[in-house]
């Protein structure tokens, strides 16, 4: 069961890479959604209008099943891919990497292309804060308020964070808790129903 995983801190981390006068701008964001991915695309393609290609990849979810890359009209498998690559060889999820190609009036080659944009996302993952994620599960637990003590005790013995809590005679907590550990959690809170 994957229950953590590694991706970069909300910090932006950029990289640079040069060759033949072509200049490489990448740019290494953390995400969450597609749609948050679209916008931050979007932005770059606004903001680097005169570049040539802005070229991108990116990895979602724990599973790390989630994947995609464009070469933004570079030849076939020359820079998504290579970005993709770098992406893969730190085991990083939920990164977007942007790569903005400003041509510099010499043909690169495939071979060329693929060592730029593989360098300069390289350089800001490089330049990036790596941290590893929990992966957690939500549990809710509806309790008579008498039990709380033995309830409390549980969520500071398995750590559960929590998420929210209603108390009155009928009292409801919502707990976070790494996904390895919900169903023993859980099977602590049921047997509390039966004490």
């Amino acid at each position: 069961m994957i229950d953590s995983f590694q991706t970069i801190t909300n910090e932006i981390s950029e990289g640079f890479y040069s060759e033949k006068r072509s200049k490489f701008f990448a740019f290494a964001h953390h995400v969450t959604s597609v749609d948050e991915i679209k916008t931050i695309v979007a932005f770059y393609r606004k903001k680097y209008f005169d570049a040539r290609h802005v070229c991108h990849a990116y990895m979602l979810g724990a599973e790390r099943k989630e994947f995609h890359s464009n070469d933004d009209g570079e030849p076939s498998s020359t820079a998504g891919k290579p970005i993709l690559g770098q992406i893969n060889s730190n085991g990083l999820t939920d990164i977007l990497i942007v790569v903005v190609r400003y041509y510099g009036g010499v043909n690169l080659g495939t071979s060329g292309l693929i060592a730029a944009y593989r360098s300069a996302a390289a350089d800001a993952i490089g330049n990036a804060r790596i941290v590893e994620e929990i992966v957690e599960e939500h549990i809710t637990y509806d309790f008579t308020y008498p039990m709380m003590n033995e309830v409390m005790r549980i969520v500071k013995d398995m750590n559960a964070r929590i998420i929210s809590q209603h108390f009155d005679n009928t009292s409801s907590i919502t707990l976070g808790i790494r996904k390895s550990e919900a169903e023993n959690l859980r099977d602590r809170l049921a047997k509390l129903s039966f004490l």
